[in-house]
């Protein structure tokens, strides 16, 4: 074990944050190019942009989840979570490559229209960014303890990987997102195939400073202790299943969406869309509503990891819709730029997204979160957020305005990449820390769905792009609401 990881100096947590800062930098590059290449390289409207960008949220249900199980359960390559960084971060950067190349891919296939062949490459692209992001996060919690120690983890791992995506924007911006893909192929292969080798992982995760969170909170809605028994191992899809209940409404939504963009008949007048929305709000209150006083450790633990996911889940309906759609309200606020000024002014406003996402979480949030705690930092970030966007609605009046109101946004950004990993893993088991890890990118990736399937269709079918706005706002708004209603987790090592 190195001297620096002995003593948790913030070489070492920078060092750690190396391999998350790769797969940042390669979701960086597909945030700044995918959407701008789909559209005016080859054309393709808006809702098949979102459709080509769900192919992502559904690589992450998938793989998050699977690759958190099994790396929690084996050890090969001197690591349980070090294989997994190796074998993502080579097939980011083989995916990464193809992107610039996916009219050249389907010409070789022989393949007639490109939208099969970009929706493949997202697919294997975020599939393999999700198969090393779950165990990038996850050997954070391994190699550091409970309380400020883990904070400090994951804050210093957003100023890293923020700091760099700052850089990512600011390659698109001057040199252009070709410049921009070519470099990130080349960065991510360095900083996921070296550091691993240089982090220190234990061979067994002891629990003592944990809880474990298959006990009788993991039915769900009806709470019953025979539904999952203590001490349960809670990996069958139908435990999985009950201890997800809250982002129930995003799944079926989710599934319904998915399957009708793929052919199946619609149900006419938003029927769907209604029921859906009725039972996300329903069982995102419910699990806000429940007291996690009055349980065991191992119940209230599971309660307020279900908490976690209600209140992230809605953060990121705006989010990955400002991600995939503010090209659209750009063009549609500005009719009389090219698309190399589309391309550029998107990037930037990027940028001052990530640059104050790079600069807040290790100097302003994670010192304000020790004095105030992380679930109110937190709060007021987000609600920081939502203002930002409604900032950029009416007062991005130009492109300046626009980079400036990013930068607003930014703070809740800040706070959404570092904050939530600190305050969900003070609740779950250490020994099952990429399970529940996986589960908790559930609350990222169903919305992202929702964002990709729902919300695209109803900006592509209204003529105003304002719309994007006022669904960021709006959704980041109820998320800030709803994390006031989530305790605060209690440290049990000393800081």
């Amino acid at each position: 074990m190195l001297e620096i990881q002995r003593k948790l100096t913030n070489s070492f947590y920078a060092l750690l944050a190396l391999p998350a800062t790769a797969m940042g930098f390669a979701l960086s590059v597909q945030i700044s190019a995918l959407s701008w290449i789909l559209s005016t390289q080859y054309g393709l409207d808006i809702k098949d942009v979102g459709l080509v960008w769900a192919a992502g949220p559904i690589a992450g249900i998938l793989g998050q989840v699977i690759v958190g199980i099994i790396s929690d359960k084996v050890w090969f390559w001197d690591g349980r979570r070090r294989p997994f960084i190796l074998i993502g971060g080579v097939l980011s950067a083989l995916m990464l490559l193809a992107l610039p190349n996916i009219g050249v891919i389907s010409a070789a296939l022989g393949i007639d229209g490109i939208l099969g062949v970009a929706i493949t490459i997202a697919l294997i692209l975020d599939l393999a960014i999700n198969v090393s992001f779950n165990p990038t996060r996850s050997i954070i919690a391994d190699v550091t303890p409970e309380g400020r120690p883990r904070t400090r983890g994951y804050t210093w791992m957003q100023t890293i990987s923020g700091s760099f995506g700052v850089l990512a924007y600011a390659i698109g911006a001057v040199f252009g997102n070709f410049a921009l893909i070519y470099f990130g192929v080349f960065l991510v292969l360095a900083f996921s195939l070296v550091p691993p080798f240089f982090i220190k992982e234990p061979r067994t995760l002891s629990d003592d400073d944990a809880v474990d969170l298959t006990a009788d909170a993991a039915g769900g809605p009806s709470q019953q202790a025979a539904d999952v028994p203590a001490n349960a191992q809670a990996t069958s899809p139908e435990e999985i299943f009950r201890i997800i209940y809250p982002l129930w409404g995003f799944l079926g939504y989710s599934i319904y969406a998915l399957a009708t963009r793929l052919g199946a008949p619609a149900v006419p007048f938003y029927i769907m869309e209604i029921i859906f929305g009725v039972a996300t709000i329903l069982l995102i209150t419910r699990a806000l509503m429940t007291s996690e006083e009055g349980h065991s450790r191992e119940v209230g633990g599971l309660i307020g990891f279900q908490k976690v996911l209600a209140a992230h889940s809605f953060t990121w309906i705006g989010v990955q819709t400002m991600f995939i759609y503010l090209y659209a309200y750009v063009d549609y606020s500005f009719t009389d730029i090219t698309d190399a000024q589309l391309g550029r002014i998107v990037s930037i406003s990027f940028l001052s997204l990530n640059l104050v996402g790079a600069l807040l979480p290790a100097f302003v949030l994670e010192p304000y979160a020790a004095k105030n705690g992380r679930v109110r930092t937190h709060m007021l970030s987000i609600a920081v957020m939502a203002v930002g966007y409604l900032g950029v609605l009416f007062l991005g009046v130009n492109a300046l305005m626009i980079y400036l109101m990013m930068a607003v946004v930014g703070v809740g950004w800040a706070a959404t990449i570092s904050l939530p990993f600190a305050i969900m893993s003070q609740k779950i088991p250490k020994s099952k820390m990429g399970l529940y890890m996986g589960l908790f990118n559930l609350s990222v990736v169903l919305p992202q769905l929702v964002a990709s399937l729902g919300v695209g269709e109803a900006i592509n079918n209204t003529a105003s792009k304002s719309l994007t706005l006022w669904i960021c706002a709006i959704t980041v708004g109820i998320s800030a609401l709803a994390w006031s209603m989530v305790k605060e987790p209690i440290d049990h090592d000393s800081e």
